[in-house]
């Protein structure tokens, strides 16, 4: 069957690690649904499988869902029309297996006895399915398959006397990851989980006040970034103003270091500290750590350009394009067969002969997940006339499954899991194949790690969860109900 999904896991897209979603709100402003619509633009690269508006407009909320990108489906003047109001909040979405259709995109919006309760989440709730099952058994009937449905029920079963304090009565019933926009009629509503992993920034544009999972959709809408919204922290938004409410008892955070790996837009800050300067760094430590005598630096576009920049300033190499990326190849050309597929590949990536041919490379990536875009690279470079093929990788190897929002395979699938890298070597058929360490992956960071008590998250790399893993460890006992990860 021809696949729908924009990742073709036998492409060179397919093989990456997907954040699973972004969120925007603004509230206070005169066609906010048009900031949103923008604001969603800057995000699409965290979810490009379906996206949503709500607003909300003199007591009345509209939204529109659709599956697909932003475009072409919210640059519409009949659609911005109908989304009115002066607050509004977005949601961009990638789902994984039994998570795609329009039920599952988000913003979530139900009819609560305390009026319109709309929301958008960034995350994964790691005991959702323990909840669902005794929510179903008080009589909740859930209309999709997502997680951030469980909050809706929470909220709405919550004895508490305002929306805030319902809300707060439910994410304190929640375990995991989640970064939240929440619309109401008492005002716009954002939080982050207690340990930070997903990221929410604030900002203003004249008046109004906005919420997004990166920097760079404040950029996009002119707004100016004012700080990040603390982990534990909520953020009540209306015209009384912006109040701020800690209710969560206090805990080290652990934010997701893949964020700056990976899933954040070079041009964001995260943490105060600017996304490409890290990848750049990341880069300069993969010199210092794994040097090699080559005559190219070449990056796997787009994401390993950074590192290859940093790469290639520590070492002295030239930094050369030695593959081309299209950006202009969409799913039309992803082919169920073996010709079509290697077809694909082609058309998104090519090699640049002229400049590969019997000249010895480094191919700087971000990643290894599954291997096959390693393998795919390798042998790429191999027939446009490499003379040796080497990788570096600007992350430790991938060896153990996200739980907090990010799309990873099985363990099973994972390379990094199954092999060690001289294994690993030999499958992708590369002359060395080297790794940056996790030490050198926080000292581009301006960090030391400390095993025994990680400033981060980088459960991925060393199986160390930040929290109890509910729903995982009652798997055999439990419903075989898969929910879907709001990522």
């Amino acid at each position: 069957m021809l696949t729908t999904n924009p990742f073709d896991p036998n492409g060179l897209d397919g093989d990456k690690l997907r954040e699973e979603c972004g969120v925007f709100g603004i509230w206070g402003v005169d066609n906010a649904a048009g900031f949103v619509t923008l604001g969603l633009h800057a995000l699409q690269h965290r979810g490009q499988e379906a996206a949503g508006i709500t607003s909300y407009d003199a007591g009345q909320f509209h939204s529109h869902r659709a599956m697909g990108h932003v475009a072409g489906n919210f640059d519409r003047d009949d659609v911005i029309r109908m989304l009115a109001g002066r607050a509004a909040i977005g949601h961009v979405r990638y789902s994984t297996a039994g998570g795609p259709g329009i039920r599952n995109a988000q913003p979530l919006f139900a009819e609560l006895a305390e009026g319109g309760f709309a929301i958008g989440q960034n995350g994964n709730l790691s005991n959702a399915m323990k909840l669902r099952r005794t929510l179903n058994r008080q009589g909740s009937i859930f209309q999709s398959t997502s997680d951030t449905e469980v909050i809706i029920h929470l909220v709405a079963t919550s004895e508490r006397s305002n929306m805030l304090d319902r809300l707060t009565d439910a994410l304190k019933q929640v375990e995991g990851a989640y970064s939240l926009v929440v619309l109401t009629p008492e005002g716009l509503i954002a939080c982050r989980d207690p340990l930070g992993f997903r990221p929410l920034v604030m900002g203003k544009l004249g008046e109004a006040t906005i919420f997004a999972s990166e920097t760079v959709a404040l950029d996009v809408v002119g707004a100016r970034y004012l700080r990040d919204v603390e982990p534990g922290e909520l953020v009540l938004v209306n015209d009384d103003g912006i109040r701020s409410f800690s209710p969560f008892e206090k805990v080290a955070p652990r934010p997701c270091i893949f964020e700056h790996i990976y899933f954040s837009r070079p041009d964001s800050i995260a943490d105060g500290m600017s996304v490409y300067e890290v990848r750049k760094s990341i880069g300069a430590e993969l010199a210092r750590e794994s040097p090699v005598d080559v005559d190219y630096v070449v990056p796997v576009p787009d994401s390993g350009v950074p590192a290859a920049i940093g790469y290639a300033q520590a070492s002295g190499i030239p930094f050369e394009l030695g593959i081309i990326r299209s950006h202009y190849v969409g799913r039309t050309f992803i082919q169920p067969s073996h010709d079509g597929r290697l077809q694909g590949v082609k058309l998104k990536h090519n090699a640049n002969s002229a400049l590969i041919d019997g000249k010895s490379i480094v191919l700087i990536d971000d990643s290894i997940v599954r291997g096959t875009t390693s393998v795919k690279l390798v042998q790429m470079m191999r027939d446009a006339g490499a003379r040796e093929v080497h990788m570096r990788i600007a992350s430790p190897p991938t060896r153990h499954c996200c739980f907090y929002g990010v799309d990873t395979p099985e363990r099973a699938k994972l390379l990094a899991a199954q092999m060690n890298v001289d294994q690993m070597r030999d499958y992708i058929n590369a002359d060395s194949l080297a790794f940056i360490s996790i030490e050198g992956l926080y000292r581009a960071l301006g960090e030391e790690r400390d095993p025994a008590q990680p400033q981060r998250c980088d459960a991925c790399f060393t199986g160390a969860y930040p929290t109890v893993l509910t729903d995982l460890n009652e798997k055999d006992g439990g419903s075989s109900l898969s929910l879907v990860a709001s990522r």
